[in-house]
């Protein structure tokens, strides 16, 4: 997986190209939220559910259903969010359609789940350039994890920031 700190990433950039009349603060806290919560799917390995299993890690957390979800989570909390209904709707889809996407870009585990529960199939993008992250903070300092925050850095925050700059000029 991509480390917590560069899920964020792309909520971010969109926020900041689109600016504070498109993305006000509650909705962008909520869209950095939706782009870690797939994560939260960690958990299942304390509770025995296997790393391949259609709720284990990178399952049905990290679909698109998923992402569609957290979408209509945003349409029905629109208000509190302070956005239009459908800015909320596929900002959040999209802030939670990136973590799987950037999921697909590292170079271990076993996929994602993209079209759960419709494909079961985990799957990769042909290039894999960000090294997978180690789960835990010491497993993370003890295995690379400059490296990989160097990686993050020129695949992830990088094109974030062309993004962002993209959509500020849009």
């Amino acid at each position: 997986m991509a480390t917590i700190l560069s899920h964020p990433a792309i909520p971010l950039a969109i926020a900041v190209g689109c600016g504070r009349q498109v993305i006000s603060g509650p909705l962008l806290a909520a869209g950095v939220i939706c782009a870690v919560l797939p994560d939260l799917d960690v958990l299942a390995f304390r509770i025995g559910i296997p790393y391949g299993h259609d709720f284990g890690h990178r399952g049905f957390s990290h679909s698109l259903l998923f992402a569609l979800l957290m979408g209509i989570v945003g349409l029905i909390l629109c208000r509190w969010l302070k956005a239009p209904p459908w800015t909320a709707f596929w900002f959040l889809l999209m802030s939670t359609a990136s973590h799987g996407l950037l999921d697909a870009l590292t170079t271990g585990g076993k996929g994602v789940a993209f079209f759960w529960p419709f494909d079961k199939t985990r799957y990769f993008f042909p290039w894999q350039v960000i090294p997978v992250s180690p789960i835990g903070l010491s497993s993370f300092l003890k295995y690379g994890g400059l490296s990989i925050l160097r990686a993050e850095l020129f695949w992830v925050w990088l094109p974030s920031l062309v993004l962002a700059i993209a959509l500020y000029w849009l």
